[in-house]
């Protein structure tokens, strides 16, 4: 398939799945934390106002559990059908890691979704806030045991390989391996810095239609104020991250920085823009400031970055495609503390909600989590190559061996099942947020069900009356 080899349409097949599951649990993981605290502040504060942005957003909420459930199961099966040899050679690490979040994170989700989406009006506020605290927790649980499992195959420790396998021998040691906090640390925050950007441009969305009403500012506010607090310390666990992989993936720090060779004992530049070029072995059209990447990387002037040419051809990663995922990820960090910056600003006219460039950022800031996220995923797991698991399985010798006419039918048949499939899911999220949130101030909330005009019984039936193309100020009630 386009002269690709079977190796590498595995590769392909995986990165393309996992890019598509990725993005839910990360917007999961946001807007379930988000949830429990719109109820917190309704319980505490009675303003319905929390009330009603909680209902909009749990039907938001619905839609991609769902979507991230679905996407997550065929990230497990390839690990069977597309990497066996990965799975048997580790599979007494992986496979336990993975039985441990299904007993604990999807368990404890499960456990208190239904009465999270269905229990409004049937439980007590107290058990229904607990239930919504429960899921969020559950989703943070996940994110831990993913990540031990992943942060393991980039520093494996805990160990013993007999007769061919790795056998565990210190689970704690398996678990918090040494770049596990760090991990842990940047995904969880890139997750809810994703949802901040995804809410505060459906806000700005609204507002420049001219749907002006209290739930919508409270949106766009909340937002900024979690990209004003949170995106400057996303930048600090990136800091400790890039020095905790300077440490123990030297290569991948190597090829992210595009740099070849060091000179004599000058301190290391930092290559702004340029373009690797792994044939040539050298950074083309480079444009570098001396000195500085010694100073962000190691924090002083005296100590050099380890270079692509210290490291045999084999063992390189492709610092083509690291070098600008990195930049992309980093550039999205950069323009999401600006955006936080500018709306503190903003906030001192009280021409947040008004000013219309602003609004426009914000719309277009939407993605920039998940491009983020998803530019430091690739960053991260391309670096690691030709590793599978750091130091100890290549991944060439991990595939199971298909041939390339096999994996490139079924990558064909993935891409447009995933299309068709999450191109609705998407679509239909996307409708919901587009319909925005009814507020009634000074009402109750009604109990629900079929024929009500808030909480239907089935979160997803939220969106069943159509919106005409051109649709966007004023929307009908429910009948």
């Amino acid at each position: 398939m386009f002269g690709l080899e079977a190796l590498d349409l595995a590769r392909i097949q995986f990165a393309f799945t996992i890019s598509f599951h990725i993005v839910f649990p990360a917007i999961t993981i946001g807007l379930a934390s988000y949830l429990a605290v719109l109820e917190g502040l309704w319980l505490k504060s009675g303003n319905t106002l929390y009330r009603d942005l909680y209902h909009f957003w749990s039907k938001i909420f619905a839609v991609n559990f769902g979507m991230g459930v679905v996407s997550g199961l065929v990230m497990a099966y390839q690990f069977g059908t597309n990497w066996s040899a990965f799975s048997d050679f580790a599979g007494a690490v992986t496979g336990p890691l993975l039985t441990y979040e299904v007993l604990t994170a999807f368990f404890l989700e499960a456990g208190f979704l239904g009465v999270m989406l269905f229990g409004w009006n049937r439980v007590g506020p107290g058990l229904h806030f607990f239930s919504t605290v429960m899921v969020a927790i559950g989703t943070l649980i996940s994110t831990f045991w993913i990540l031990a499992s992943n942060s393991w195959m980039h520093t494996p420790q805990g160990f013993e390989i007999i007769d061919g396998r790795v056998i565990p021998v210190d689970w704690f040691a398996v678990v918090f391996n040494p770049s596990f906090p760090y991990r842990l640390a940047h995904m969880a925050t890139a997750a809810f810095l994703a949802t901040a950007f995804f809410v505060g441009a459906s806000a700005a969305w609204h507002l420049l239609r001219g749907r002006d009403n209290p739930a919508i500012r409270k949106m766009l506010s909340m937002a900024l104020w979690m990209a004003l607090l949170v995106a400057p310390i996303q930048a600090f666990i990136g800091d400790l991250h890039g020095l905790n992989t300077l440490k123990y993936q030297p290569a991948k720090i190597a090829a992210i920085e595009g740099h070849w060779e060091n000179v004599g004992d000058e301190p290391t530049p930092l290559i702004l823009f340029g373009w690797p070029d792994m044939q040539r072995e050298e950074t083309r059209f480079k444009v570098e400031i001396p000195a500085l990447g010694s100073l962000i990387l190691t924090h002083s002037l005296d100590k050099q970055v380890p270079a692509l040419k210290d490291f045999p051809p084999e063992d390189r990663a492709n610092s083509t495609i690291v070098f600008w995922t990195f930049r992309v990820m980093v550039a999205m960090g950069l323009m999401m503390i600006l955006t936080g910056l500018w709306g503190t600003w903003l906030r001192r006219g009280e021409r947040l909600y008004t000013c219309r460039p602003f609004l426009h950022l914000a719309v277009w800031m939407g993605p920039s989590g998940i491009i983020a996220i998803l530019a430091g995923w690739y960053t991260t797991e391309i670096g690691r190559q030709p590793w599978i698991i750091h130091g100890l399985m290549r991944t060439a010798d991990a595939s199971s061996g298909h041939s390339a006419a096999q994996l490139g039918f079924t990558l064909a048949l993935f891409v447009v099942v995933y299309f068709v499939l999450f191109g609705a899911g998407i679509g239909y999220m996307l409708r919901l947020v587009r319909k925005g949130p009814k507020i009634d101030e000074g009402k109750e909330a009604s109990e629900g069900g079929p024929g009500q005009p808030r909480t239907p019984a089935r979160p997803l039936s939220a969106a069943e009356e159509g919106l005409e193309d051109g649709e966007t100020d004023t929307l009908p009630e429910r009948s």
